[in-house]
């Protein structure tokens, strides 16, 4: 069975909060000044990445996915279960707000809610993020939306480089000015947005806001999940697992040097190079990785070795 990972190309999208860092940070060719996501693994319809190598260069993640269910284990399900974004966002996001499975289905009828999770990759000092609420209960969340008592009902958090956040559906949360993070995540594009700071979108409108849908799904009280990182440290590398969950488990690999062979525990791997630039030893192949890249490592790929300095954001469904 063919063991050639699948690098991608990813799809770019502007947003009235983008700016320039990835370009200016990863190479990215953006299509504007105002270039805000990087759907770097993705096979959703709204930005499928195409693959760049190999037998299916020129085909889509989505139709890989379709077409060739080997390279992935099998794995169950219509659609590709995953999406890796690294966002810029040179202005504050909207406060916002995603549903789980069920109402998406019931509600959005797509096949996966949203639950997500963050690793900060760079951020101006003093940046932060809104993640959480002060209500004690829907009714009172209601009623600080309803009076639009943003200041005391938002929870902001400082942020720095390296730190982690999982944001599980029904987490009100916005991404806020001065942080380039990348997102892990269900394959879905279903946000709800319950404040816009009243900003015009690119028509001159203020956009849309989904308030009764932001109170629905919104968890009430926000409780803050409890993380626990699993470290395990080799001679030249540092591997630090930094979430698993009932959608994806998610890590940071550290490689100075080498490390390897490093055992299949995975259905299929997800990799974001987030820095530096190695190579991924699959069989008797060698395959090139500098900042920027992300892949796929197919099932069929029982053992890998990797070597170089690299720091990577490493994923797969469970």
């Amino acid at each position: 069975m063919d063991k050639t990972p699948l690098f991608l190309q990813p799809a770019l999208h502007e947003k009235i909060w983008g700016g320039t860092r990835l370009r200016d940070q990863f190479g990215y060719q953006i299509p504007s000044e105002t270039t805000g996501e990087c759907w770097g693994i993705s096979a959703h319809p709204n930005g499928p990445a195409v693959i760049k190598n190999g037998k299916l260069a020129g085909k889509t993640l989505a139709e890989a996915w379709a077409a060739h269910r080997e390279l992935f284990d099998n794995y169950q399900g219509d659609a590709f279960p995953l999406l890796t974004k690294i966002l810029d966002a040179k202005a504050d996001l909207s406060v916002q707000v995603h549903p789980n499975d069920a109402y998406a289905r019931a509600k959005e009828h797509v096949p996966f809610g949203k639950t997500e999770c963050w690793y900060i990759i760079d951020c101006d000092e003093n940046s932060e993020i809104v993640y959480g609420h002060t209500a004690p209960s829907r009714e009172a969340f209601r009623k600080a939306v309803d009076e639009k008592k943003w200041n005391s009902l938002l929870r902001r958090v400082k942020v720095k480089p390296g730190d982690f956040f999982y944001v599980p559906s029904g987490t009100i949360h916005a991404i806020c000015s001065g942080c380039l993070i990348l997102e892990t995540q269900q394959s879905s594009d279903t946000t709800y947005r319950v404040y816009d700071y009243d900003r015009p979108g690119k028509d001159g409108k203020r956009r849309e806001l989904h308030i009764e849908q932001s109170i629905e799904v919104a968890n009430c009280p926000h409780v803050d999940p409890e993380l626990t990182y699993r470290v395990r440290q080799e001679a030249e590398a540092k591997f630090t697992e930094l979430l698993r969950e009932n959608y994806f488990a998610v890590s940071h690999w550290e490689i100075r040097g080498h490390a390897g062979p490093i055992r299949k525990n995975w259905p299929f791997l997800l990799m974001s190079v987030l820095n530096g630039e190695g190579s991924l030893l699959i069989g008797d192949e060698h395959y090139s990785l500098k900042k920027g890249d992300h892949l796929i490592v197919p099932s069929s790929a029982e053992t890998l070795s990797l070597t170089g300095t690299l720091d990577l954001i490493v994923s797969n469904p469970v």
